[in-house]
């Protein structure tokens, strides 16, 4: 369900990994057993987010070679959460590492389907499993990761094990996390903002554009290339669609990517008058954009997409984010009630509360 909007947090320090959805449904699954305090939870947390992505640089080679990353690298990062709320020992713990890393999986070729989300519970489902097995003594490899038919190694055409514990201590992953201001693909994000920010300068007509044009990072043609989605889940990996919503609505959030905006005439005519161009030179959170109406050109550049550790959402638009979710579902009360608890979590003693408010 974390997974599903394509709506959660996304680190894209060398990997590209939504930590966040099995991880904490692993968490919470593994908290509703006995009590658990907040502050253990978050470093459970904290743990499992760093296993999964210095795992990921373990493997350069991974996402190119066809890999969910979500799927894969999530299975490694919720067994290291798992284990460390369970408190096993070392070596129970390097036994989680290797039962969950041998589950790992997860195909892009799922992409736009209900696989892609699939894949994150089920990475959870494996973390959790792989702490409670290793908890009763279940044995697996001790080099998951660097052994010679390790993850490193068979899971990326360059192996890099070394970077599994580079700079280890030094500082923590997750504080270089970002967040999603947009329901869709995040390497996305840097050309919504652009047309965005021209739609709102210019205040540009829809009606009256002749084209969209588009310079982005390769890597963005290559997982969202999409051109005529026929649902909702498909144009969360459309770089034409999320052009044409960001003009149209000037936004591209949950309703953007509906199975009906996928449908609209005029989403799909806008679709057909969008070129994107790859540029090996751009960031992966940059793009130029400009936009051709009534025989004017507009442009505009984006350095770093809202959401990315250079260009952070604030506090507030996160709270503001997550209460747009929350409230239509469990109503506002209770959505405020969990956005204050979560707020103050490392304090809280037992996060069966949060779990109570959230059902």
């Amino acid at each position: 369900m974390g997974h599903l909007l394509d709506y959660d947090d996304t680190h894209m320090g060398g990997v590209v990994l939504h930590s966040s959805s099995p991880v904490l449904a692993a968490l919470f699954a593994l908290a509703e057993r006995k009590p658990v305090s907040g502050a253990d939870f978050v470093l459970a947390y904290a743990v499992g987010f760093e296993a999964g992505v210095r795992a990921g640089r373990t493997a350069p080679g991974h996402h190119k070679g066809g890999w969910h990353l979500t799927g894969t690298l999530g299975s490694i990062a919720a067994g290291a959460a798992s284990g460390k709320l369970l408190n096993l020992d070392r070596q129970r713990l390097t036994y989680a590492l290797g039962i969950a890393a041998t589950q790992a999986a997860g195909m892009q070729q799922n992409r736009g389907t209900m696989c892609k989300s699939f894949h994150a519970g089920k990475a959870a489902q494996s973390g959790a499993l792989a702490a409670l097995l290793a908890e009763r003594g279940f044995d697996a490899t001790q080099e998951i990761v660097e052994g010679k038919r390790g993850f490193a190694r068979i899971y990326s055409d360059v192996a890099a094990p070394e970077q599994l514990t580079a700079g280890l201590g030094a500082r923590w992953l997750i504080e270089s996390n970002g967040h999603k201001p947009y329901a869709c693909g995040v390497v996305l994000h840097p050309l919504i903002d652009a047309v965005i920010a021209l739609r709102n300068r210019e205040a540009v007509d829809p009606a009256a554009v002749s084209a969209i044009e588009l310079r982005i990072h390769p890597l963005v043609l290559s997982i969202t290339g999409v051109v005529e989605p026929s649902t909702g889940l498909q144009s969360k990996f459309s770089t034409v669609h999320s052009a044409a919503v960001a003009l149209i609505d000037g936004a591209a959030g949950v309703a953007q990517y509906s199975d009906a905006k996928a449908a609209d005439p005029a989403v799909a005519a806008l679709r057909r008058k969008v070129k994107a161009t790859p540029d090996e030179g751009l960031r992966k959170d940059e793009a130029h954009a400009a936009i051709i109406a009534n025989g004017k050109r507009h442009e505009i550049h984006i350095a770093h997409a809202s959401g990315t550790a250079d260009n952070p959402m604030s506090d507030l638009a996160i709270a503001e984010k997550f209460m747009a979710n929350a409230a239509p579902v469990i109503g506002r009360a209770c959505a405020e009630r969990a956005r204050d608890y979560v707020a103050a979590l490392e304090r809280q003693p037992d996060v069966q509360n949060l779990i109570a408010l959230l059902g």
